[in-house]
């Protein structure tokens, strides 16, 4: 990962700078591993976000801030008994490992000085928040408790004596020397690549880190430690060192790199990272911000991952079924089309009772039903009687007649099902936050589909639709799931504004709000082109896009969330483009 040990050391600079000294106001808990402390200092609110997610562990100061739990956990009344109002008297690093200390003093519940340590160890899913009596160094609690069944290595108890997590024999760079280096290189294996060796022998050294010093050496990173040459490590030590100076003397650079779509950050780091070329780098004065960007998209995508895995897994299971039960109806309907022969087997055996001995398999009887009176064979069952064959034939007739009735009803409402699932599958693959997935949950709940409480709310809160304007200044909204595109379509958009949805497919309810002059037709391409990328055709090339005023939508009666029925259509064309969208302005509710 990016955050690595020279990376905490430029977070703990710039904590320090703007924590020390401050007071804490408020702490928060907004998820099982995430705590957020509110400090105030020289006039300026700071929100300090502490994350042990074995996925994104990081520190940093925030620009944002997701929503509060309702209850707040055991953790996080603890840390508010002990930290609130307390003042931040220092942040440091343990060595140049991912750790960092924040010594705070606060009073205790007798009214006396007191003074916590609150530890932030950024190691995988090894992370953790420990809080800390400063003097006897006893663990008060943490977030995540560490019992000696889950580590016989260390453990994290309350009661127990704090220790720092295990060097594992890595050296600090910061007080690296050449001899050490090279006493290193000696002792690795000599079909190590390069880059690995440095991550491997260095605290605080990522793989990102470690290509850099290859790059700045000019050294290929899967160069072996014994394919090196004299003139080969010296300039590798060279760059190494070069770097270990700029961590010295605190020479930080911010700095983050996008992928060639702009989509999403691919590095960062606080060294200038020239591994990906020029091109897409980014500066910041503050590392906090370059974490800003890095872990706003990414953390809430794992978050919305693992919140939702187990709803895709059932829905799946649901959906496959449903398709098996629709293949099996058609089958039958298939079937149940030729239930006339049937009744005329069982005619013609009614009608031909004194000419059919028992015992024979089929029989050829004169077919009064055909003009030509041609003859016809008829299959008998040996076992039974000649009227027990017809008796069995008119049953089957009957059968097969109400089957067809009840499958004509049947599969539009296996269609129905399938469609709807298909939705909510798109839905989850289309959420960017918590609160989305959290109303598919419900809405699976209330529709049966899932077990669960709904928990009353005091307000009903929706997620927000996506919002554009078109290059023509037009507002076109984007449903993200069915709550949002029942809202969109059946409560927000007036009887002239114009829908949009995907023909024959998942997809999100778009709606342009019209103003006095017409839509232009750049406008609903852009609408369109929407549609078209946030459904499940947005792979796809010459998509067809129905459009009409949302007077021609209504949604039937029992209908599921996100179903309608519309009239008085048209259908557009539109390949989706990404890079389309991206031209659009996109508004922030």
């Amino acid at each position: 990962m990016s955050y690595d040990g020279i990376v905490t050391k430029a977070v703990v600079k710039e904590l320090e700078v703007n924590l020390v000294g401050g007071r804490i106001d408020k702490v928060y808990q907004q998820e099982k591993d995430e705590i957020l402390i509110h400090i105030h200092n020289r006039g300026t609110n700071h929100k300090l976000v502490l994350s042990s997610s074995s996925n994104n562990p990081r520190v940093y100061l925030a620009k944002y801030t997701k929503s509060n739990p309702p209850e707040p956990p055991m953790f996080c009344m603890l840390l508010r008994k002990h930290l609130i109002g307390g003042t931040v008297l220092n942040v440091e690093q343990f060595q140049l490992d991912r750790v960092i200390l924040l010594d705070i003093s606060s009073f205790d519940e007798f009214g006396q000085p007191s003074e916590k340590r609150l530890i932030v160890e950024i190691m995988g899913k090894h992370s953790n928040i420990i809080l800390i009596d400063k003097n006897s160094l006893k663990i008060i609690d943490s977030v995540k408790r560490v019992s000696e069944n889950m580590s016989r290595v260390r453990q994290v108890l309350p009661g127990i004596e704090y220790e720092f997590p295990p060097l594992q024999n890595k050296v600090n760079p910061l007080n690296n020397t050449e001899e050490i280096f090279m006493n290193l290189l000696n002792a690795a294996n000599k079909n190590l690549p390069i880059f690995k060796f440095f991550y491997m022998n260095y605290m605080g050294l990522s793989p990102l880190i470690s290509r850099e010093i290859c790059f700045m050496s000019n050294t290929d990173i899967l160069r072996t430690v014994g394919s090196l040459y004299e003139e080969d490590i010296k300039s590798i030590f060279n760059s190494f060192n070069s770097l270990v100076d700029k961590i010295n003397k605190e020479d930080f650079n911010p700095n983050y790199i996008l992928k060639e779509d702009g989509s999403e950050i691919i590095a960062f780091h606080v060294m200038d990272i020239n591994q990906f070329g020029s091109k897409n780098k980014y500066f910041s004065d503050s590392i906090s911000y370059v974490l800003n960007e890095f872990y706003k998209l990414r953390d809430t995508s794992d978050r919305i991952n693992q919140k939702s895995q187990s709803i895709k897994k059932t829905i799946q299971v649901k959906l496959d079924r449903t398709l098996n039960k629709l293949s099996k109806q058609k089958e039958e309907l298939i079937e149940s089309k030729d239930r006339e022969k049937y009744k005329v087997y069982a005619d013609l055996i009614s009608a031909n009772l004194y000419k059919i001995p028992k015992g024979i398999d089929s029989i050829s009887l004169e077919n009064y039903y055909d003009e030509n009176m041609r003859e016809i064979l008829v299959p008998l069952d040996i076992k039974l009687s000649p009227i027990q064959n017809a008796q069995k034939y008119y049953k089957k007739y009957s059968k097969l007649k109400n089957a067809h009735l009840l499958l004509n009803r049947q599969i539009p409402e296996t269609e129905n099902e399938i469609s709807y699932l298909e939705n909510i599958l798109f839905s989850i693959e289309n959420s960017t936050e918590i609160e989305e997935i959290n109303e598919i949950k419900e809405e699976l709940i209330k529709e049966n589909y899932i077990k669960g409480n709904l928990k009353k709310k005091k307000k009903e809160n929706i997620s927000k639709p996506l919002h554009y304007i078109s290059s023509d200044g037009f507002h076109i909204y984007v449903g993200k799931n069915n709550k949002q595109n029942d809202y969109l379509t059946l409560k927000f958009a007036k009887k002239d504004d114009i829908w949009l949805h995907v023909q024959n497919a998942p997809g999100s309810h778009v709606i342009i709000k019209t103003t006095e002059s017409s839509v232009p037709d750049s406008t609903l391409l852009e609408a369109a082109n929407l549609a078209g990328f946030y459904s499940k055709s947005r792979t796809s090339t010459n998509v067809p896009i129905d459009f009409t005023q949302r007077k021609n939508i209504r949604k039937p009666k029992n209908a599921k969330p996100g179903m309608v029925i519309y009239v008085n259509y048209k259908t557009i064309s539109i390949s989706p483009s990404k890079e389309n969208i991206n031209k659009l302005q996109r508004v922030e509710e």
